[in-house]
C-alpha cells in the first residue's frame, strides 16, 4: 500500500479498518498488543529491504562507505522528533542493550545502590541486580501505587526513597505491566539534586508521547522506534548527556574503541542495520499521517477503550486518563485465576479460540490485562475482547 501524501486531514484515511492493509498484520484477528513488539507497516518493510539489497549487491562498498552515513542520516532525522541532538545520539537494536550498554559500563562503589521501581522492566531488573552483584552494590525498588490515579502520591513515594541517596535511578518513562506514564521530568529533577545518576527508560515513549529529552534533566535516555515510531524490528536509539560521552560505551568493543561515542556505537562489527537505516521511511510514514493526529488518535481510543472494557466488566481501570498514553490497564472479572500461570492460560486462550492478541498479568491480587491502540485499531476490536471475557468468566466457551 502506497502511504498517502501529507497533505490536508481531508486526504488521509480514516483510521482503523480503513489503514489495516498498511500493515503485514493477519487480517482475522484483533491485535491488541502493539505496545509489545509494534507493527511494521508494508512500506517500511520494503524500504528496509532495499538498504538490505544494497548490503547485499556490493558489500564492501556499502559496508565502508555507506553504512555510517546511513546511520547517522537515520540519527539526525530523529533528533528533532525527541528533543535531543544528533551527535549524542546511538542507534542500537533494543532499549534493553542501551541499558545494558550504560550500567556495565558504570564504576559503582561497593555499597553504592541502584534505585528501580516494582514495575522496572524485568530485563532491566536483571541487568541491574546482574551489575549490582559484581561490584557489592544493591539494588532497592521502590513500590509504585497502582491502581494509580495521579502523580502526587508517585512523586511523594520516590522522593521518599531517595534518602539514602542511590548512586543511579532507573525510570520508566511508561511503565510495561501497568502503562503508567510516570512524571519522568520531575522524578528526575529529584533524583539529580540527591546527586543521583539518572537513566530514563523510554522503551515506549518515542511516538507514543511528545518527547523532550532536552528539557528531562537526565544522563541517558533510551527509547524504542519499533513499537510506536513503525520502525522495523531492532531500531532503538540511547541519548547520551555530552559529560558522559567519552565513558559511555557498546556492549562490543571494536575498531571505533577510543574514537568517540559516535564512532564506537556505529561500528561494533559486521551487521544487519537495515531496521535502523530505514528508520527515515518509518517517520516519513508518521508524517504522512500527522503525528499529532496519531497520538491524539491513539491515546483516545485507549481511553475509550479502558473505559468500555472497566464498564463492561463491572472493574476498574489501573490509572486515571492522565496517567495514561496510548495503553492502558484494566482489572478482569473475579472467577478467571488467580496466578500469572492462569493468565498466560487465559491470554492462550484468548489467542487461540477467539483470535485476540491482549496481555494479561497477574497483579495486585487480581488478573489485569494491558491494552493498546494504534490507528489500525477501532472500537469493536474491544468490544470482541469485552465479550470474550465475560462469556468466559460467565463459564462459556
Amino acid at each position: 500500500m502506497q502511504v498517502p501524501a501529507a497533505r490536508g486531514n481531508n486526504d488521509i484515511p480514516a483510521f482503523g479498518s480503513p489503514v489495516r492493509a498498511a500493515f503485514a498484520l493477519e487480517r482475522d484477528y484483533a491485535h491488541l498488543n502493539h505496545g509489545s513488539y509494534g507493527a511494521t507497516p508494508v512500506s517500511v518493510l520494503a524500504d528496509q529491504r532495499v538498504w538490505q539489497d544494497r548490503l547485499e549487491r556490493e558489500p564492501s562498498r556499502f559496508m565502508d562507505r555507506e553504512f555510517r552515513p546511513g546511520l547517522r542520516a537515520a540519527a539526525a532525522a530523529l533528533a528533532p522528533r525527541i528533543g535531543a541532538d544528533a551527535d549524542g545520539i546511538a542507534m542500537v537494536e533494543n532499549a534493553t542493550g542501551a541499558v545494558n550498554a550504560v550500567l556495565r559500563g558504570l564504576d559503582l562503589a561497593p555499597g553504592s545502590n541502584i534505585l528501580v521501581t516494582d514495575q522496572t522492566y524485568p530485563a532491566v531488573r536483571n541487568t541491574a541486580d546482574y551489575v549490582a552483584s559484581r561490584c557489592g552494590a544493591k539494588v532497592r525498588a521502590l513500590s509504585l501505587p497502582f491502581p494509580a490515579s495521579d502523580t502526587d502520591d508517585i512523586l511523594q513515594r520516590f522522593k521518599a526513597a531517595l534518602n539514602p541517596a542511590p548512586a543511579l535511578v532507573i525510570l520508566d518513562h511508561v511503565t510495561s505491566p501497568t502503562a503508567l506514564v510516570l512524571p519522568v521530568a520531575e522524578m528526575a529533577k529529584a533524583a539529580r539534586e540527591a546527586g543521583a545518576l539518572v537513566l530514563i527508560d523510554g522503551a515506549h515513549a518515542p511516538g507514543m508521547l511528545a518527547l523532550d529529552i532536552s528539557s528531562l534533566d537526565c544522563d541517558w535516555y533510551t527509547g524504542n522506534c519499533h513499537k510506536w515510531m513503525f520502525a522495523a524490528k531492532g531500531c532503538a536509539f540511547l541519548w547520551t548527556a555530552p559529560e558522559h560521552r567519552a565513558s559511555t560505551h557498546p556492549l562490543v568493543i571494536s575498531h571505533g574503541y577510543s574514537d568517540g561515542y559516535i564512532d564506537e556505537f556505529d561500528w561494533v562489527g559486521t551487521r544487519d542495520a537495515s531496521a535502523q537505516l530505514s528508520l527515515p521511511a518509518a517517520l516519513s510514514f508518521m508524517d504522512a499521517y500527522g503525528t499529532d493526529n496519531i497520538r491524539r488518535h491513539n491515546t483516545e481510543l485507549a481511553n475509550r477503550a479502558a473505559n468500555l472494557l472497566a464498564a463492561a466488566w463491572n472493574t476498574e481501570r489501573g490509572s486515571g486518563q492522565a496517567l495514561t498514553g496510548s495503553m492502558a490497564t484494566i482489572r478482569l472479572p473475579d472467577g478467571l485465576g488467580d496466578s500469572q500461570q492462569d493468565a498466560d492460560a487465559l491470554r492462550a486462550d484468548l489467542v487461540d479460540h477467539d483470535r485476540i492478541q491482549v496481555p494479561i498479568r497477574y497483579m495486585a491480587g487480581n488478573l489485569w490485562c494491558r491494552i493498546s491502540a494504534q490507528i489500525y485499531n477501532d472500537v469493536t476490536e474491544y468490544e470482541k475482547l469485552a465479550q470474550a471475557i465475560k462469556r468466559k468468566s460467565e463459564g462459556k466457551t
